[in-house]
């Protein structure tokens, strides 16, 4: 399974290789959100956030929705520059419907790939939102009000908070890595310039292909390998048309791909790996990987590792009944995959990452043992 980028007739010099402090600064917000998906990271984790003042820590509790099961469009500039506060005054130039609607999209959607209309101005999307919300708790439910009810209030107040951040400990962090990140991009754009797209895409990353057709229709795609499908073009905005990739010291190991319909696709990759967690029993590995056997539950997998969901939910997002999700939930739960808790008259489901992590080096470790 693919997403595919058509970059068909795109001139070699609109794919362009460049870090993004914003981009960054999400990556690392994510990481202390989800440590659990870092574990490379967790001294940095744990040192940061016992470092963060409670005022701080607490209103990056209230907005970590934003970064911690996905990460928001606006979070992912196409068009990055040298600083955060340049970033950020860019990002305040976007009109308020289009900031709104892109602030909510939540990546597991099925309406991801398709126009939505913005909150602000249309009924039925703004109670989606807001059910969407209300399923993961008070918090984010009145975090969406308050963007709904004052979007430009609420603009100044996360423009503050990233500021907020880069005092507290993202400037440190920009001045360590943003010159390996700014390196990379530069060994990317020379290899581009000599190898061409197909070996910079190799050497980006193992999940990208560049799929050229052999019937002379002359088609060029970008395959990226994740198990979500998407499509879409490098001409998605006719007026800015290419592919802008972010190199990331915090990303591992996500492989980011932003694609909402009319913006110019963004890709944000790894530059480093850290070494995953160790070892538990081959019997019980066993059971765990027949559980992931079934397609479905590959999918459900996929959406859970990003964050808790309900019944309904994923039900709405697959296309199947709350009956079939359930007894998809009840095998992974049997195997010990799941996390499970209930929030008012939600339950909520999550993938437990850590036991996911380990699971191929447990299955190594068993075959050889």
């Amino acid at each position: 399974m693919a997403n595919v980028i058509d970059i068909t007739g795109l001139p070699l010099e609109r794919v362009v290789f460049t870090p993004s402090p914003l981009a960054e600064l999400s990556a690392a917000l994510h990481a202390l959100s989800e440590p659990s998906h870092h574990p490379g990271l967790h001294g940095w984790v744990t040192a940061t956030n016992a470092g963060l003042k409670t005022d701080l820590a607490d209103r990056l509790c209230e907005a970590d929705f934003l970064w911690r099961s996905s990460r928001s469009d606006i979070l992912l500039p196409a068009h990055p520059k040298a600083t955060l506060r340049e970033e950020l005054d860019a990002l305040d130039t976007i009109d308020d419907e289009r900031f709104v609607a892109a602030f909510f999209e939540i990546n597991c959607s099925p309406r991801y790939t398709l126009p939505t209309p913005s909150p602000l101005v249309d009924a039925g999307e703004r109670a989606r939102v807001r059910e969407m919300a209300a399923a993961r708790g008070p918090r984010q439910a009145a975090f969406t009000d308050r963007m709904l009810t004052d979007p430009d209030g609420l603009r100044v107040w996360l423009r503050r908070l990233f500021e907020d951040c880069e005092d507290a400990f993202f400037g440190d962090i920009w001045r360590r890595v943003g010159i390996q990140l700014a390196a990379d991009a530069r060994h990317k754009t020379e290899l581009l310039r000599r190898k061409g797209l197909a070996e910079t895409l190799a050497a980006t990353s193992r999940a990208l292909t560049l799929d050229e057709a052999q019937d002379g229709s002359g088609t060029t795609r970008i395959l990226v390998d994740k198990l979500a499908s998407g499509r879409t073009t490098a001409f998605a905005d006719p007026a800015n048309p290419g592919l802008t990739l972010l190199p990331t010291s915090f990303g591992w190991p996500h492989l980011l791909f932003s694609h909402a319909p009319g913006w110019r696709p963004v890709l944000q990759y790894p530059v480093a790996s850290p070494e995953l967690p160790a070892p538990a029993t081959l019997e019980l590995v066993q059971q765990r990987l027949e559980a992931l056997g079934h397609p479905m539950r590959m999918q459900l997998c996929r959406t859970l590792s990003r964050g808790p969901h309900t019944t309904g939910e994923l039900a709405t997002a697959f296309g199947i009944t709350p009956p079939e999700v359930s007894r998809h939930i009840a095998v992974l739960k049997k195997a010990g995959l799941l996390q499970t808790r209930r929030r008012g008259r939600y339950v909520l489901h999550q993938l437990d990452l850590q036991v996911v992590a380990r699971l191929g080096s447990d299955f190594l470790e068993g075959v050889l043992r």
